[in-house]
């Protein structure tokens, strides 16, 4: 979880036997040095630059220039299966009350016309990192604390650590293809797409993200974007990595098509169904995905999907298919995009939930009411 900028008054550190100077909440004319914990300044009257060392005691320091910032000190050690140690970046709109100069943000997704962003970094070696953006995203036009949707872009990724969650796919976006991972970190959900190699330079389209996170039913469009955030996640060193130029810009005036599924219709006669349904579990937690096969030789329009979960399993979150439960009976009903299903023809969405006890997996389904056999 990223911890708040503080507003607090400019201060002096005693570091390393002499004073370093700290920013917080100016504008960097010139090259700006900032160690204090929760320090900003702006740039170009348009994007804010936090050091935002919240994971360690240790010091941390950023240099900012008009441009970007680097990192100049980095003490902080922490273990690969645990949090960073911070996560300096720069960043466009409102975060924890900190809000960029005369930004837009937030703005409701059905508002967005266009959202992009161009950002080149400069890495370094022998340290464990990443390098990621951060969009946020919150049913509210929030301006304080904790967002409750994170996608996490991850343009590199050093060392032995890992989006948190677990992997549920992959996505072509923007022209790449990324590996899609999903989970929560006990604050938020978070969907990260991870790209399969360094990329120290690109022109993203943050919009076609927003747009697959809410295509996998993790929002609407009536949440807000609060902000746009590209910077560094260190877990061991990094003195030396930098985002040497940013820029972002979200235009309003979008309307894009509606989420809400076609009114579900039964299968016509010769349907028939299958359902593959693989979980992951751990001691406290699962996830599950499902398949859905027509088997049957005429086309299905509009599938719900229900069964009934072993007990002490809860559904925290889901993707790819409305997925609502009471009590230990689930229905999971198709979005948009995916209802319709061509003899043959496979849909599939997955969801994460808590557990309490052994794990177990459903034993039956039903599809739009008609039994379905196992595979």
């Amino acid at each position: 979880m990223k911890r708040p900028l503080r507003a607090l008054a400019a201060a002096a550190l005693l570091a390393a036997g002499s004073i370093v100077a700290v920013a917080l909440g100016g504008t960097a004319s010139a090259d700006t040095q900032i160690c204090e914990q929760y320090g900003s300044t702006t740039i170009q009257g348009r994007y804010v630059v936090q050091n935002n060392r919240w994971g360690t005691t240790a010091q941390q320091c950023i240099n900012v220039t008009g441009s970007g910032f680097e990192i100049t000190t980095q003490n902080g050690s922490n273990p690969t299966n645990g949090a960073p140690t911070a996560y300096p970046s720069i960043f466009l709109g409102c975060h924890y009350t900190n809000c960029s100069p005369g930004t837009n943000l937030p703005i409701q997704v059905s508002q967005i016309s266009s959202a992009t962003s161009s950002i080149a970094y400069r890495y370094v070696s022998n340290a464990v990192y990443n390098a990621s953006y951060d969009i946020w995203l919150d049913p509210s036009p929030k301006r304080d604390g904790v967002n409750q949707m994170e996608i996490m872009i991850w343009l590199n990724r050093q060392g032995s650590i890992q989006p948190i969650g677990s992997p549920v796919g992959t996505a072509t976006i923007d022209g790449r293809s990324w590996e899609v991972w999903r989970g929560n970190n006990g604050g938020n959900n978070v969907i990260s797409y991870l790209a399969p190699s360094a990329i120290s330079s690109a022109n993203l389209n943050l919009l076609a993200f927003i747009n697959d996170t809410r295509n996998r039913g993790a929002i609407t469009n009536s949440w807000y974007l609060t902000s746009i955030q590209a910077g560094f996640e260190p877990w061991q060193g990094g003195a030396g990595l930098a985002v040497t130029s940013f820029s972002a810009a979200v235009n309003g005036g979008g309307n894009p098509p509606p989420t809400t599924a076609p009114p579900t219709t039964p299968p016509p006669g010769g349907a028939g169904c299958a359902v593959k349904y693989t979980p992951n579990s751990w001691s406290n937690g699962f996830t599950a995905d499902v398949q859905i096969t027509n088997t049957g030789s005429s086309p299905i329009n509009g599938w719900t999907l229900a069964y009934t979960l072993p007990a002490g399993q809860q559904i925290t979150s889901s993707w790819n298919a409305t997925v609502s439960q009471s009590g230990s009976a689930v229905t999971a009903r198709n979005i948009s995009w995916n209802g319709s299903l061509a003899p043959g023809g496979t849909a599939s969405f997955g969801y994460q939930g808590t557990l309490s006890g052994a794990y177990a997996s459903p034993t039956s389904f039903t599809l739009n009411g008609t039994a379905c056999s196992r595979s």
